[in-house]
């Protein structure tokens, strides 16, 4: 990660995207306050969009605590496939 003090010599935008192209970058302003620079992939944009959507979230949080739980143990029981002890 590599950190980039804007100040007097401020970099141009396409040397900042350089140096992000080959990792995160940290931007820190005059103030000290401090941005976060990172190369976007699918993966990344797609959980941005889905975390942006309440419906969903509500959703998949219902969904996660839904009903109850079995141990592998139980299922196998259930199934008739439990393991003999050795």
């Amino acid at each position: 990660m590599k950190t980039i003090d804007i100040g007097a010599a401020t970099p141009s935008l396409r040397e900042v995207l350089e140096l992000a192209s080959s990792g995160n970058v940290i931007l820190r302003a005059p103030d000290g306050k401090e941005f976060s620079l990172v190369e976007v992939d699918d993966l990344a944009l797609e959980v941005a969009t889905v975390c942006r959507q309440p419906e969903l979230m509500e959703f998949l949080a219902e969904r996660s605590n839904a009903g109850p739980r079995s141990s592998l143990k139980e299922v196998r029981k259930t199934l008739g496939l439990a393991r003999e002890s050795q």
